[in-house]
């Protein structure tokens, strides 16, 4: 018995096993139909249609759209060009995020930076990390520090890299080799982190700072 042919604007179902199978050239395929598919949904939702209203102008069948959206089955490009037309965008606007590289972004809630103990960390002297896991090699390190003691004594650093400081809150006097810097809300001051430096004194408590040391090639903390 001959099988039924497929209709002529239908996309060609593959066997799920098939499409998920060892072979790199059918992973990138499903890969790709993936993305098709969100970009599909995405644009249908953001347009407030429904899959029975785009499946009556695009001329498919609610199931074959479902299968699309859901990366499940491989569609032609006439079928994507009246989906496309369906949802009132262009062709290449469906294909605008296949080759986005996947993003990698670290997100730190608030107070939820990793407290670290540094030299000279004491009472009321707390550094939270805001960026770590970053491999074997740092590139940078972003803290912030608060300070509420007035009358503790800080040593100094030396590290590679360079150092930014932006200040959010109080004030304080900070030293950077033999030069004295006071600075205070939104004052920004950058230095070599090989030159002895640190708080000298704290004018007004509490103080709040930024702290960022970006490494260089070679560099490391």
């Amino acid at each position: 018995m001959t099988a039924p042919r497929t209709g002529l604007h239908e996309p060609i179902e593959r066997a799920a096993g098939e499409r998920a199978s060892g072979d790199p050239a059918l992973r990138e395929e499903a890969a790709l139909e993936r993305c098709l598919g969100t970009a599909l949904r995405d644009k249908r939702l953001a347009h407030g249609l429904t899959i029975a209203e785009v499946c009556e102008r695009a001329g498919i069948s609610r199931g074959m759209l479902s299968k699309i959206e859901n990366g499940q089955t491989a569609t032609s490009l006439d079928t994507l060009h009246r989906l496309a037309r369906a949802l009132g965008v262009s062709l290449s606007a469906l294909f605008r995020d296949v080759d986005t590289v996947e993003g990698n972004a670290q997100l730190i809630r608030a107070g939820e930076g990793m407290e670290v103990v540094r030299r000279g960390t004491r009472r009321g002297h707390t550094y939270r990390l805001l960026a770590y896991d970053q491999g074997p090699r740092k590139l940078f390190e972003p803290f912030l520090i608060s300070m509420d003691d007035a009358s503790e004594v800080f040593p100094t650093f030396q590290h590679p890299g360079t150092e930014f400081i932006y200040m959010l809150e109080g004030r304080m006097v900070y030293r950077h080799g033999n030069d004295r810097h006071e600075i205070g809300p939104g004052d920004a001051l950058s230095f070599r982190g090989d030159v002895p430096h640190g708080p000298e004194a704290l004018l007004e408590t509490p103080i709040r700072f930024l702290a960022v040391i970006v490494y260089g090639a070679g560099e490391q903390a």
